[in-house]
């Protein structure tokens, strides 16, 4: 942790190059500071945050301008920013006047966030979660070799080879699949899982290959809907020359966006931010992330922002964050209302 006046020399430097996009100097950290010290002693401050590895200076004479993780720990020590009431309130009105059609809400949602932003926003159509197992087939390849065909509900089928320490019949499979089939029938994963059943060795094997196979769908895979905020980022001191925007549009055109701008670990709340080299992509280290899932249990998408490290973090977390929150409330209330009709149709 750093000192008060170390912090505040930090913020203060950080605020003012997230405004101007210029070097702050020690005179200027004196004047708008309100440290209430000499300015030998702010120069002192400047130079242990260098060396600290918080800030840095283009060149020896220039002022200081922050790093990685000097942004790092200003994001970290940032207080909860709330969008305003009165863009909450535009914003909401705005999304109610477009029906229960998710292509609407991704095509108003990325105008919003860019517009709010200033930067390329994104957001991914939800997609459905909780793989629910169906059926199970065993086909007999080889005395010692199984093909375990997986039906999930929604006509998904997903295969496995399975290997077999002991010779199995086909009529032994069959046998097998019955037992599974009525034991798993519309069941997610994690109940397969936590299921507390005597399974013999194959059938723990086939088990253990279905769980698998499950997960593996179950995992979050977010394609690219819509993107927005390219003229924002060109208006950009940083990019000016659109050379260093290049490889952030090639991802764009070749659809890997969003694939490469997710973190690892993505949780279902909460929104992350991404600070340069922290993303694990080259192709995005002069850029911060602000991103989330959204969502309901049913289905979850993705929609954050890319913009320079010189962004405005608190105002675009609280973007991002309200974002999320009304996409996730029309995902509930569409999901909702197809249950409910499913109801009264049967």
């Amino acid at each position: 942790m750093l000192t008060t006046r170390a912090e505040r020399i930090l913020r203060t430097v950080i605020d003012q190059y997230i405004s101007k996009a210029t070097p702050v100097s020690s005179q200027n950290i004196l004047a708008t500071a309100g440290l209430g010290v000499c300015s030998a002693t702010v120069r002192n401050e400047v130079v242990a945050l260098e060396l600290e590895g918080y800030l840095t200076k283009p060149h020896h004479s220039a002022g200081s301008i922050p790093t990685d993780r000097g942004y790092r720990y200003y994001v970290a020590t940032l207080q909860k920013v709330e969008l305003p009431a009165e863009q909450q309130v535009l914003i909401s009105h705005l999304f109610h006047q477009v029906e229960l059609r998710p292509e609407e809400w991704l095509s108003l949602a990325v105008k919003v966030l860019a517009q709010l932003t200033h930067s390329v926003a994104v957001v991914a159509m939800p997609r459905e979660t909780g793989c629910n197992f169906k059926h199970v087939e065993l086909v007999a390849l080889r005395p010692s070799l199984v093909l375990v065909v997986l039906v999930l509900r929604g006509a998904r089928v997903r295969q496995q080879l399975l290997t077999i320490d002991e010779e199995v019949t086909p009529a032994r499979l069959t046998i097998v699949s019955n037992k599974l089939n009525e034991a798993y029938a519309g069941l997610t994963a994690a109940h397969i899982k936590n299921k507390k059943m005597d399974l013999s060795t194959i059938e723990q094997k086939v088990t253990d290959s279905i769980l698998k196979m499950m997960q593996a769908e179950d995992e979050p895979k977010y394609e690219e809907s819509h993107l927005d905020g390219w003229h924002f980022m060109l208006d950009q001191p940083e990019f000016a020359q659109t050379k260093r925007l290049l490889a952030l549009m090639e991802l764009a055109e070749h659809r890997n966006l969003l694939k490469t701008i997710i973190p690892r670990g993505l949780s279902a709340r909460g929104v992350r931010v991404v600070i340069g080299k922290e993303n694990e992509a080259e192709a995005i280290h002069d850029y911060s992330v602000v991103i989330s899932r959204y969502g309901s249990d049913e289905a979850v998408g993705a929609v954050g922002v890319v913009g320079p490290t010189r962004m405005p973090y608190g105002q675009n977390v609280s973007t991002v964050e309200y974002l999320a929150a009304l996409l996730s409330e029309l995902v509930a209330e569409l999901y909702g209302r197809e249950r409910r009709s499913a109801a009264e149709s049967n």
